[in-house]
């Protein structure tokens, strides 16, 4: 395990408050015993890299290395809810198999329910070489404590290098668990996804508030876990061709016992997801009043647009929750994406900048989200709005 150890003789008393100062998370205290790294160190090496020289140093006990070729394979789980197909997994299976031609592994599939080895027959026509199927009356619901001890015996069993999960309600309820159990990472919502060709699955997701992009590496520990969300890569084409395999796994069916009982299960009525949209106007903190909403919501019935919006129209309770757009939103992909008064910081860009066509309208030439936007207009939304809503009545439409 690694540790920060501060060498108090290469510090003067100039270079002690330096060094306190130059921490982010104030974790750096002086008392009577001298300075001290206290638990809200959060490993961030600033006082390593910027601080007085020699100062602060990294301590890096031995580590057991792991024989990575003993893993082998990209799995995705299929997240499903009564044999319905999460969308999600198709788009996990386009980048599992775009991530195995760097490593030449295998693409396979999770399947974990009840009646579900006909549906299996249904994946192999996105390109995975073989579907696992755990199928058995116990897993006929979301249940976790059996769910886990099937991934479990999976896991010990066939031994993949890397797990995708969609981060869905099933997948962040299951994919922490898992990681616990076997000991080994996991990193939520990622944004990005690479391999290296020792194996190693490069992670990449907006951290410290959505101030930088971290690249995180479980390099010593495997499966791999990660869980991404819907719409952030892309579904391969489906083929008639089928190539892959199915293979029914057994597990003892004393594992698959649980104290729950599920005795009734209701379910929400679906409202419309601006996720499925074509077409989003999405607002944010350069609207100056509620009522001027108005005009956004006159733009996005000229376009048939969805109207979604960013955090701060949220709280302040101008906009339902569920159309906020963004990394403690929604992620969405629409052909096009109109954003009004958007800064563009990583959070809000996180959940929509794999779509087809980003259009931007800022009064700031440097506002971030001019470095994702194909289009942009730099001016005052007072004025650019009412002229595009002009230009597309007279047109009938301008998309």
């Amino acid at each position: 395990m690694s540790e920060l150890k501060i060498n108090l003789e290469k510090l003067s008393d100039d270079t002690k408050k330096e060094i306190i100062d130059i921490c982010p998370f104030k974790a750096i205290i002086e008392d009577d015993q001298g300075l001290s790294i206290s638990a809200a160190c959060k490993m961030c090496m600033i006082c390593v890299n910027k601080g007085p020289k020699g100062a602060v140093e990294l301590i890096e006990s031995e580590k057991e290395k792991i024989d990575k070729s003993l893993w082998n394979g990209i799995i995705v789980y299929v997240d499903h809810v009564e044999g319905e197909i999460h969308p999600v997994t198709y788009e996990l299976i386009g980048k599992a198999r775009e991530l195995a031609k760097t490593i030449n592994h295998p693409v396979q599939a999770l399947f974990v329910g009840k009646g579900i080895s006909g549906k299996a027959k249904e994946i192999l026509k996105y390109g995975v070489d073989e579907v696992y199927v755990y199928d058995y009356e116990e897993l006929e619901d979301f249940v976790i404590e059996p769910y886990t001890a099937v991934f479990e015996d999976f896991v010990e069993k066939i031994k993949p290098s890397s797990v995708l999960i969609g981060a869905t309600n099933v997948g962040r309820s299951l994919a922490p668990r898992i990681a616990a159990r076997l000991k080994t990472g996991l990193t939520a919502d990622c944004t990005v996804l690479k391999m290296k060709e020792n194996t190693d699955l490069v992670q990449i997701r907006p951290a410290f508030g959505g101030n930088i992009m971290a690249q995180i590496v479980t390099e010593n520990n495997r499966p791999q876990f990660c869980t991404v969300r819907y719409k952030i890569f892309d579904a391969p084409e489906k083929s008639l061709e089928v190539v892959g395999e199915i293979k029914q796994m057994n597990i003892e069916e004393s594992k698959l016992s649980t104290r729950i009982k599920v005795i009734e299960i209701k379910k929400k009525d679906k409202s419309e997801s601006i996720s499925d949209a074509d077409t989003i106007i999405a607002v944010g903190r350069g609207l100056k009043s509620e009522k001027d909403l108005e005009m956004i919501y006159e733009l996005a019935e000229i376009l048939d647009a969805k109207v979604a919006c960013t955090r701060p129209l949220i709280e302040n309770g101008w906009l339902d929750p569920r159309v906020q757009i963004g990394l403690s939103g929604r992620t969405v992909k629409p052909k096009l994406i109109i954003t009004i008064g958007i800064s563009g910081t990583v959070q809000f860009s996180a959940g929509m900048q794999n779509s087809d066509t980003i259009i931007a309208i800022n009064s700031d030439p440097n506002a971030s989200i001019y470095n994702i936007a194909h289009y942009g207009f730099v001016g005052d939304l007072y004025e650019v709005v009412p002229m595009l809503i002009d230009k597309a009545r007279s047109m009938g439409n301008i998309i």
